[in-house]
């Protein structure tokens, strides 16, 4: 033992001796099931039936990942003789060790990554070549060669079984934390993928990151039919987060906010049929006019070609590089099932379900008609992101701009505001401050976004938008969700009591306390409004957004299904069907609601290009968000979040049990719909 505790703490690369060529395509491992079987016998003969399970699970798991250049048959039985732990004192150190070990690289390697891509995630001007190949480069893509190659991986598969969801579903309600947590060290070497395709899927992904944040358009200048511009002449706008935001704030502008919402909706379906010009995108050289898609310089008309299907490219060069990874990871052969049964840990079929059964729902179609009413209109596409149940909705976006500026002048400002942020919403002076010491505050290039820390000597980041004049109100109510998501963070690396547990089931769940903390941004605000039907508007603002963002997972899926069937189709055929697929749902679950029919809108959202298949994290973040909200109600906020959230990485449906009492369901959202249109239409 005392020669592998002494591994752990040597750097990888100065070890690297064995495998340091390619994994031949498709390679097999050389243990053969005799050999399996024997060594098997020996070691439950030699440490007793006690350890059977173990046994037999760690050595099949080792003989699977295990390869020619990992040595013979026989090199393989005495690697199994000499590195097996039967003893639990001596496995408890074991663990530990693992632990601290892969803290450290988890954690420095995430630490040096936010580092490279500061030029691309910064505002630091225009971004070069040399920019994105060092945002591209991902240092830690050799390091599970490495693990394999000192034989760290293989001691951690022999001593920490791997368990199935199936298996973590039926055995996991019985596990004690510890039990729990040697599961998790399990789930750390369950395939053997080539450093050459890690490193090129962290290339493709990074390129179309940086094409998405690069994506804005100026809005003041955009025409309309008459030439008239309607925005503002510095408004530049990302897609699609900044569209669909200015879009939702036009709700508040009673005299011509439905033609600025008419106008943002034009350019939305430009961007999705890449019929948009290529020179207006991050350009405001010339003006456009979305409608009749012309452009005019000086008061010309000039002709530039459209946008070269490059959205549709990216997703090509995303789906060949994941597709890649394919061969190695045989248990979930493709990425569709590492996505949702490996990461999510749901199966895909039964998300799906849960979707369809909300958007079908006849609770939508009542609020649909509640909108349409409370609008005195018949509703267009563009109100799948209709926000007038918010308390936000009727305040002058100018009033609040005027506040926020006010308050939060730059990055460094609202970092200095994260403990009263903290203590307005209900946390202790000392937590709130010992929260906002491990969050960096950093002004975005894109939309922002948080990215946590993977070792506790690290900080979590909160990259935003923060113009030169101040964080306005839209900025501020994004980093509020982002804010929401470096919280969850810290607790769950600070607070969960082993680092195997660190996190949380999967990326839905920071994604529900991220929607919690985007709804308190009024009350942060000072601004908390005493309404009787608050709690059926955040209702039915829950319910309506599970129907948009549910119907754009929808075509995310159903989209990555056809690339699995069409896997040599070209950056046109991609986008054919992308509008086919997206139309598609449309008019099966969105035409009757919103009144016309092959609408494209579905197909806006910018993470199905920089972010595969993530868009599913969304809809069910927002049905925990529900089961969260029923659960704070006459409770200390702070306390229950921190209670709820120091669960740490349980597997779903067990963390809603233990954290809310109830598993993950559309039913409490619809109920309580039901009842809130009920109340509201009635006033």
């Amino acid at each position: 033992m005392k020669k592998l505790f002494t591994l752990l703490t040597i750097v990888s690369a100065m070890l690297m001796t064995q495998c340091k060529q390619p994994e031949k395509q498709n390679e097999v491992s050389p243990i053969t099931e005799q050999t399996i079987k024997k060594v098997t016998a020996n070691l439950i003969s030699q440490h007793g039936d006690a350890q059977k399970e173990r046994i037999e699970k760690g050595v099949a798991q080792v003989a699977m990942l295990w390869r020619n250049c990992d040595g013979t048959e026989a090199d393989f039985e005495q690697f199994c003789q000499t590195h097996f732990v039967s003893d639990d004192a001596q496995l408890e150190q074991l663990f530990n060790k693992l632990s601290y070990g892969f803290e450290m690289l988890n954690g420095y390697f995430i630490l040096l990554s936010k580092e490279l891509m500061k030029p691309l995630h910064l505002d630091w001007g225009p971004v070069t070549p040399i920019d994105e190949l060092f945002g591209s480069y991902n240092a830690a893509a050799h390091l599970n060669d490495d693990l394999y190659a000192n034989k760290i991986a293989f001691i951690t598969a022999l001593n920490f079984p791997y368990y199935t969801l199936k298996e973590k579903t039926e055995m996991g309600e019985n596990w004690n934390r510890k039990q729990w947590a040697y599961a998790r060290m399990g789930d750390m070497f369950t395939s053997r993928v080539p450093a050459n395709l890690i490193q090129n899927f962290s290339t493709v992904n990074t390129n179309a990151d940086t094409y998405i944040s690069e994506y804005n358009i100026y809005m003041g200048s955009l025409i309309n039919d008459k030439g008239e511009t309607m925005f503002p002449a510095d408004m530049k706008l990302i897609s699609h987060w900044g569209l669909r935001d200015e879009l939702k704030a036009q709700y508040a502008n009673k005299e011509s906010g439905l033609e600025h919402q008419q106008m943002i909706y034009q350019v939305m379906k430009r961007i999705i049929d890449q019929s948009i010009p290529k020179d207006v995108i991050n350009s405001n050289e010339y003006k456009w006019n979305p409608f009749t898609n012309t452009l005019s310089k000086d008061g010309s008309e000039v002709s530039v070609a459209p946008e070269p299907n490059t959205r549709y490219q990216h997703v090509i060069n995303q789906f060949k590089a994941l597709r890649a990874i394919d061969a190695y990871t045989p248990k979930m052969p493709t990425y569709i099932q590492r996505k949702f049964e490996g990461e999510f840990e749901l199966s895909v079929d039964d998300v799906e379900q849960l979707f369809i059964e909300l958007v079908s729902s006849k609770e939508v179609r009542e609020t649909a008609k509640l909108i349409s009413k409370r609008l005195g209109r018949n509703l267009q596409p563009f109100d799948i992101w209709y926000d007038g149940f918010k308390a936000r909705s009727g305040i002058p976006a100018e009033k609040l701009d005027a506040l926020t500026t006010k308050r939060f002048t730059n990055a460094q400002a609202f970092e200095n505001e994260l403990p009263n942020i903290l203590t307005s919403l209900g946390w202790s002076r000392d937590k709130a401050k010992f929260i906002a010491e491990r969050v960096k505050v950093e002004a975005s290039r894109g939309a922002g976004h948080a990215w946590g820390a993977e070792m506790r000597k690290d900080v979590a980041l909160l990259r935003t938008r923060v113009p030169a004049s101040g964080m306005n109100y839209k900025g501020f109510n994004i980093a509020m969700h982002e804010f929401g998501h470096n919280v969850e963070q810290t607790i769950t690396l600070h607070d969960v009591d082993y680092y195997m547990m660190h996190g949380v089931p999967n990326t839905a769940f920071t994604e529900a306390l991220a929607f919690v903390f985007q709804k308190r941004d009024l009350d942060v605000l000072g601004m908390k409004e005493v309404n009787p039907n608050k709690e059926y508007l955040e209702t039915l603002d829950n319910l309506w957004a599970c129907y948009e963002i549910m119907g754009v997972s929808l075509v995310d899926i159903n989209l990555w299904k056809w690339l699995y069937n069409n896997p040599n189709a070209t950056a046109e055929q991609v986008r054919d069907a992308t509008l086919s697929i997206a139309r598609d749902i449309w008019n099966k679950y969105y035409a009757d609601v919103l009144g016309s029919t092959d609408e494209p809108i579905l197909a806006i959202y910018s993470h199905m290009i920089d972010n595969p298949l993530y868009l599913s994290a969304y809809p069910i973040g927002h049905l925990i968000d529900f089961q969260l909200e029923k659960q704070f109600l006459g409770r200390s906020f702070a306390n229950e979040v921190e209670r709820i959230y120091s669960q740490g990485r349980l597997i779903p449906q067990l963390w809603l049990k233990g954290g809310v009492g109830e598993p993950l369901s559309v039913k409490p959202i619809l109920e309580a719909s039901a009842l809130a249109v009920q109340k509201l239409s009635a006033n």
